[in-house]
């Protein structure tokens, strides 16, 4: 090639290879990158069915959640749309707890063994205090004051 024929070529196939590399790893990097909400919630998918605002924030308090026989002894019944997941650890013995994981937010799925479960990433709580028995979550779930009367439970 001659001189005059190098500068008729705008760019060569190093130069377009290594920019095509670059903008996949820039779309990669956006896909893993988080929400610039100020959402609690990563996505749509991780939030409390209802979108539930957070519970025993006074908005029901009252409401009647359940019947007691709604909850199995030594498991529990998860409330999408209140946010929240009650539990009864031991006969006549009733718990409520927060049913957004501490980890990143996504919705509890059910109570098994005595464990809240969170199908997003695994975290397993203590169904009688919400404290982790497994990870990735290091926080245990909040608490949510509740009352029984009777055969009833509501919203302290």
């Amino acid at each position: 090639m001659t001189g005059s024929q190098e500068t008729g070529r705008l760019f060569g196939r190093r130069t377009v290879v290594a920019a095509v590399g670059a903008a996949g790893v820039a779309a990669a990097l956006t896909a893993c990158g988080g929400s610039d909400s100020d959402s609690p919630y990563g996505t749509a998918a991780e939030k409390p069915a209802g979108g539930a605002s957070e519970p025993g924030s006074g908005g029901d308090a009252g409401a009647v959640l359940a019947k007691t026989a709604d909850i199995p002894e030594g498991g529990g019944k998860v409330f999408a749309d209140k946010g929240l997941v009650v539990t009864q650890p031991t006969a006549g013995q009733f718990k409520a707890f927060s049913s957004k994981c501490t980890h990143q937010g996504c919705a509890v799925k059910d109570v098994a063994n005595g464990m809240i479960n969170c199908p997003c990433h695994g975290s397993m709580f203590d169904a009688t205090d919400g404290s982790v028995k497994a990870g990735p979550a290091t926080t245990p779930l909040p608490a949510t004051a509740i009352k029984v009367e009777g055969d009833s439970i509501t919203l302290a």
